[in-house]
């Protein structure tokens, strides 16, 4: 009878309590998403797993001795996976229609209001029993509002290590759901007329401009935020791989093998912290709701710049651009296309909101450096 007691002690049934259930079942929700809705699935799915993997009852698979706690502490907590994703994005990114429009710079700078605008709204929360963000907490929370994953794993690892699991869910979320949040704001800040404003086709850009853009870009960081030079330096590097024309080798490796090797081991890292005993907290659900706020904040202030430019130029560029300048890409940029075929069919958007997209990924980090440099 011993040995049956001890054998059932063992078993994960005995040890399943309704919070671990409770988030394997968000895990399962994850993974449905991803492949039932097509959300984000390359992030979905291997995070969905992760929670799966570490809500498994006595295994540890998530704890410091496990498999994804140690590719947790190698790749998280270092930092290093962010980074090498933002390396595989500038090889992916074509900055052509952001060279050849600079003034989309300010849509992409607009849409960064979401992560400021959440910074006072997580320090808010504190006045509400049960939270108790401190500065830091309330810095990597914001950087949710610029869609970018990468951008608010690598802060909330400096900042906030505790709250990494809520911060990457949330963040991948929002990204996962663009079509869905972001076209009735569209529609609500803007009228169908200026929905159906056709831009004119951009300049060509020069193979010189293409590769001298990733060194002004560098320059300018490394003068004005060097705390920013991580993710920015990685983001240039990957696109000078893809510009210069005679690493193709390097280039493909970034685009392909390193970024999705990275890709699986980050979802899987991210899925660890999704444990019952950290995800399942009051704060949790806080930083969701703020997640949200963030990213319609950030859609809103990019749309209602592009109205300012649509009026600056004559009605010459269509507003809405100006939601893709969160950094979703290119996501983001696929919905402003939908958005404006659906008031004009003639009216192709993509390449035009290509360039405050890839804006949206340098403010991103742009503000990521800037709250560390605050608060860090």
């Amino acid at each position: 009878m011993d040995e049956l007691q001890l054998l059932w002690q063992s078993m994960g049934l005995a040890n399943l309590g309704w919070r671990d259930a409770l988030m394997m079942a968000v895990g399962a929700g994850l993974i449905y998403l991803a492949i039932a809705k097509k959300f984000e699935p390359l992030l979905l799915v291997p995070i969905g797993f992760g929670a799966l993997l570490s809500n498994i009852p006595v295994a540890g698979i998530g704890g410091p001795e496990g498999i994804l706690g140690q590719v947790y502490a190698v790749g998280v907590e270092t930092g290093i996976f962010p980074l090498l994703i933002f390396l595989g994005v500038g090889a992916l990114t074509d900055f052509g229609a952001l060279i050849a429009r600079p003034s989309t710079l300010l849509l992409g700078a607009a849409a960064q209001f979401g992560i400021f605008a959440t910074l006072l709204g997580a320090v808010a929360l504190n006045f509400l029993p049960g939270f108790d963000f401190s500065i830091q907490d309330a810095s990597a929370i914001a950087i949710i509002g610029g869609a970018d994953g990468p951008t608010a794993i690598f802060l909330a690892s400096r900042l906030a290590p505790e709250l990494l699991g809520a911060i990457a869910v949330a963040a991948y979320s929002y990204m996962a759901l663009v079509p869905i949040i972001q076209p009735p704001i569209m529609r609500l800040l803007t009228t169908k007329k200026e929905r159906a404003v056709v831009m004119e086709q951009l300049r060509p850009v020069s193979r010189l401009e293409r590769v001298l853009f990733p060194f002004v870009v560098l320059l300018l960081c490394a003068l004005l935020l060097p705390s920013a030079a991580p993710l920015i330096g990685m983001l240039t590097f990957g696109n000078l791989l893809r510009e210069s024309g005679v690493v193709e080798r390097l280039s493909r490796a970034a685009q392909n093998e390193i970024i999705n090797i990275v890709t699986i081991l980050l979802g899987l890292a991210v899925g660890s912290r999704l444990s019952a005993d950290k995800f399942l907290t009051l704060e949790t659900l806080g930083i969701l709701l703020l997640g949200a706020f963030a990213f319609c904040i950030g859609t809103a202030a990019g749309v209602i710049m592009g109205k300012i430019m649509c009026r600056a130029t004559g009605g010459k560029v269509n507003p809405l651009i100006g939601a893709a300048g969160v950094s979703a890409v290119p996501m983001a940029a696929r919905v402003v296309n939908r958005v404006g075929l659906e008031a004009n069919h003639n009216n192709f958007l993509l390449m035009h909101a290509m360039g405050p997209n890839v804006a949206g990924v340098i403010g991103s980090a742009v503000a990521a450096g800037v709250l560390l440099a605050l608060t860090g």
